[in-house]
């Protein structure tokens, strides 16, 4: 069980990252790569959305095993 909280405490933050990089190249805040498919282009706002919203739920269940 020790190996776990902190395991899905990465997974959960780098989830989130990942998500606020897709919000930003959908919303085109974050142009890069230049010829990247994803800037400009909303469904990737959506999808960096619900990364992001699962991390933070993946990090916040890591936070509460560590309390058990």
């Amino acid at each position: 069980m020790k190996i776990i909280r902190p395991v899905l405490s990465v997974i959960g933050a780098l989830m989130i990252l990942l998500g606020l990089v897709w919000i930003g190249q959908g919303s085109g805040y974050f142009p890069y790569p230049a010829a990247s498919f994803m800037i400009n282009q909303t469904p990737w706002i959506y999808w960096g959305l619900l990364l992001a919203v699962a991390g933070v739920i993946v990090f916040l269940i890591a936070r509460k095993l560590g309390r058990a």
